[in-house]
């Protein structure tokens, strides 16, 4: 028979995180980049303005439910909007500003969003989405001083918090409620929706300060480089939130040296970011003395890390710590922290645990799928396609036909994704589906190759495309973007590969480039690539 647990059900939702920083962590800095040196707040006055928010956001008609739209970089408005939008039972939708005017407005439209906010620095770019936009009533501007120039009507930001009643009557909400979307990068197709619940974006923040996750703790001092439009920053707004961690943000100052100096000037502690900005980052320490003593934790995901970038952080000071996840596991799902019985073995087999994607974090399932549908062993060998659940991980997408093809039919996510898994548990990503070359039968990662062209001293990136072949279907091409001042060549890198792999799994060309094309979250866009050299 049953036998109930005689626990209290409080709902599990966002509104927690805010009320326990403005309670116990007041006095934590909130600090913005900005043109003439930082703005400075806390979570004290940080909230004040939150409540005012949700006042002004009411008297404005927005009811639960609702989506409201975000334009903008790393802010602390940015932040206040995250806390105050899914607090009085709305849905944050972040728009990636990166991605074509059009599509933009096609994902605002698909998602319904009724107010959208823009930076200032953004408006020449909203201005192009604006025309496309149907469902939007309103504009507000998040911006110093009065209201630029722009071919908007729009409200001010600043006016609209002023306006607002210092306490905001919040609603009691349903943890199953939504709180926030995100659209994917729409690398096939359009863009798809995930709508994530309050139950799941906290149990992530709960997650996410494990010490043997993330470790967001109140002693942090948390970067989100990894920008807020992109799955919530990885989540790291609401850790750093619920565990009353200061929060640092760059605004649209993102270039590697950029965020060198932030990390030194504000003695950052934990910084997160895709591994393009930390490669970038690397040109720019051997020419500035910079002291980063302070940064303890680098979280690098979106793409693989190459083991030659683990490395050379290592050798000054630094630790990289390799995450896996999508916008539809919330993001985070492994990490590849190494476990008490991995820290015994030699130091190279230690690096080579760390270049992997690491163990399935704690509320994550993991299994990997054959082609014959069946799971496959944990024995470092077999390899299929990567499939999650968890409380965090999307059931399905908002409003899409083509979400039955991402979810088997016993509810577990399709990721895309090739690995394997070894008898510890450690996943390692062998490529996605769409960027394995097979070559006469045989199947080549692209992945390997890249980390391991990375690897060469002269290399900064390199990009690994399948082409058509006449004999064997497809064949591997390397795209390679060289260190400055450095110059390569195809028999050089050819020759650093071939004790490595196998011959023929070797590129059959090398090709140099100014740089590789990126996609709207820093990822290579190999499809670009694909579209450019297919002859």
């Amino acid at each position: 028979m049953d036998f109930p647990g005689l626990m209290m059900e409080t709902p599990l939702t966002l509104r927690l995180a805010f009320d326990r920083a403005r309670t116990l962590f007041g006095n934590k800095e909130i600090v913005t980049k900005t043109p003439d040196g930082t703005a400075r707040t806390n979570y004290e006055a940080l909230c004040a303005r939150v409540e005012r928010l949700a006042s002004a956001l009411h008297d404005m008609g927005v009811r639960p439910g609702d989506r409201v739209g975000t334009f903008g970089w790393n802010s602390a408005r940015h932040l206040e909007l995250y806390l105050a939008v899914p607090s009085m039972g709305a849905v944050l939708h972040t728009l990636n500003i990166r991605l074509h005017p059009e599509q933009v407005a096609w994902i605002a439209n698909h998602a319904e969003d009724s107010v959208i906010f823009i930076d200032d620095s953004l408006l020449p770019a909203f201005e192009k989405v604006a025309p496309h936009v149907t469902t939007a009533k309103r504009f507000v501007i998040m911006g110093d001083g009065p209201l630029p120039e722009t071919t908007i009507t729009a409200d001010s930001y600043e006016e609209l918090v002023e306006a607002g009643h210092p306490t905001f009557a919040w609603p009691d909400l349903d943890e199953s409620q939504a709180c926030a979307m995100c659209y994917t990068s729409g690398t096939t197709g359009d863009p798809k929706g995930v709508v994530y619940s309050h139950r799941s974006m906290f149990l992530h923040a709960l997650m996410s300060g494990m010490v043997d996750t993330n470790g967001v703790c109140e002693n942090d001092r948390v970067l989100p480089v990894v920008p807020m439009f992109h799955a919530n920053a990885w989540g790291l707004p609401w850790a750093a939130t619920l565990t009353g961690a200061s929060q640092i943000f760059p605004a649209q100052f993102m270039t590697p040296v950029d965020i060198a100096r932030l990390i030194a000037s504000e003695r950052v502690t934990f910084a997160a970011a895709v591994p393009t900005i930390w490669i970038g980052m690397l040109q720019c320490l051997d020419q500035e003395r910079l002291d980063l003593s302070s940064l303890e934790r680098i979280i690098a995901g979106g793409s693989a890390v190459p083991l030659s970038l683990i490395q050379a952080y290592e050798q000054r000071g630094m630790k990289i710590v390799q995450g896996w996840g999508m916008t539809e596991t919330g993001p985070l799902a492994s990490l590849s922290r190494l476990t008490g019985h991995i820290e015994e073995r030699s130091s190279d087999e230690q690096m080579r645990f760390r270049a992997r994607q690491g163990l399935p974090v704690p509320g994550i399932e993991l299994r990997i799928v054959g082609d014959d549908g069946v799971p496959a062993p944990w024995d470092g060998e077999a390899m299929g396609e990567v499939q999650v659940r968890g409380n965090w991980v999307a059931r399905t997408y908002y409003n899409d036909p083509r979400s039955p093809q991402s979810w088997t039919e016993d509810g577990w996510l399709r990721t895309g994704d090739v690995g394997i898994v070894d008898p510890t548990g450690y996943v390692q990503l062998v490529d996605r589906t769409k960027d394995l070359v097979k070559s006469g039968g045989e199947w080549i990662s692209s992945v390997d190759l890249e980390g391991a062209l990375m690897g060469h001293p002269k290399v900064l990136e390199a990009a690994v495309i399948a082409i058509p072949h006449e004999q064997w279907s497809e064949r591997p091409l390397a795209c390679v973007v060289c260190k400055p001042g450095q110059r390569a060549t195809k028999d050089e890198l050819i020759e650093f590969l071939a004790p490595s792999f196998p011959k023929w799994w070797l590129p059959d060309d090398v090709l140099f480039l100014e740089e590789i094309p990126k996609t709207s979250v820093g990822k290579f866009d190999k499809k670009v690539l694909r579209a450019k050299f297919a002859g």
